[in-house]
């Protein structure tokens, strides 16, 4: 395979250790790195390293306070269970940078057409809290930024990690240029669920064909209804049958219909694609980075069909 010229955003810092055993799978964004390398679709060259999104962007949806309790380790131990990740200085440069990550993606996605990120859609952190292995919202970080300086006039996010996007819906629920969409199981995480714009719950159990059908309907009602500058697309992969906190019954090939459909439906529209990996869950970590890569088989393949390349 020609590696692509499709913008891949990565840092090494993305995967730190965590303790022997812990259910949530850092490792994944190294092993996606090393698949998409391995395959022949990028190279490590190649990727786009991100800088640490700087504080006073992390302010436009952060409450300063909890950005540097975080920042120096002076979460209480309640913040950290809500959480469900230890503290360490690893971590927390990991977590700026991969914020940084997502900017850079939707810095690109505005430039080019469509990028992708190799982290994100840290959807489950709020405005001064943390929750479900999220610390700071990269989703609603970029839809502020991107309305504050200017750079576009509409955001539209489409959500289709497996678990609402509670934390984006209620930190934009007062911006109305910022459209929050999430297709998400109905009966999983969060159990009290937020407001989004647009909440598309999906019964469990769910497989490809009813699954794509509800995007397509979606997709072709409110992208002409709200015409966005960019679509902030959350592609998480725990919709997977397989994944470990699912409960829908989306095969491979019914991922990468999923994300094609989404990008096909964005681009096909002149819309801009800042795409974010969001969740997926595997006792085998290259497994799980492998259900990831199907998004980024996806663009690579519209990126040539549609000449950007």
């Amino acid at each position: 395979m020609i590696p692509t010229s499709l913008p891949l955003i990565f840092h090494d810092d993305y995967s730190p250790p965590l303790p022997e055993g812990h259910r949530f799978p850092m490792e994944k964004f190294r092993l996606l790195r090393d698949h998409l390398v391995d395959s022949g679709l990028t190279t490590d060259a190649a990727l786009l390293r991100p800088d640490c999104c700087p504080k006073d962007i992390l302010h436009l949806a952060h409450d300063p306070g909890y950005v540097q309790r975080y920042c120096s380790g002076e979460m209480s131990r309640e913040e950290l269970r809500r959480l469900g990740l230890p503290w360490t200085p690893a971590l927390a440069q990991r977590t700026l940078r991969a914020v940084g990550g997502s900017l850079l993606t939707a810095e690109h996605a505005l430039k080019q057409g469509l990028a992708c990120h190799l982290a994100g859609g840290t959807h489950h952190a709020h405005y001064a809290e943390a929750s479900g292995f999220c610390i700071f919202n990269d989703l609603a970080v970029m839809a502020l930024y991107l309305l504050e300086s200017g750079q576009v006039g509409r955001v539209l996010i489409f959500d289709c990690d497996v678990h609402q996007g509670d934390g984006t819906a209620r930190m934009l629920a007062n911006v109305p240029d910022a459209i929050t969409v999430s297709l998400h199981c109905e009966q999983n995480f969060p159990v009290r669920k937020a407001q989004s714009d647009w909440d598309i719950p999906l019964a469990q159990g769910m497989g490809d064909q009813a699954y794509l059908r509800v995007v397509n309907d979606t997709l072709n009602y409110l992208l002409p209804l709200y015409q966005p500058d960019i679509v902030l697309y959350d592609a998480g992969v725990d919709v997977h049958r397989d994944d470990v906190l699912g409960l829908l019954d989306l095969s491979d090939a019914g991922l990468t219909a999923r994300d094609t459909a989404v990008l096909e439906h964005c681009l096909g529209r002149d819309i801009p694609v800042a795409a974010v990996i969001g969740g997926g869950y595997d006792k085998d970590r290259a497994r799980v980075a492998r259900r990831h890569a199907h998004l980024h088989f996806a663009a690579a393949t519209i990126w040539r069909k549609n000449g950007l390349a």
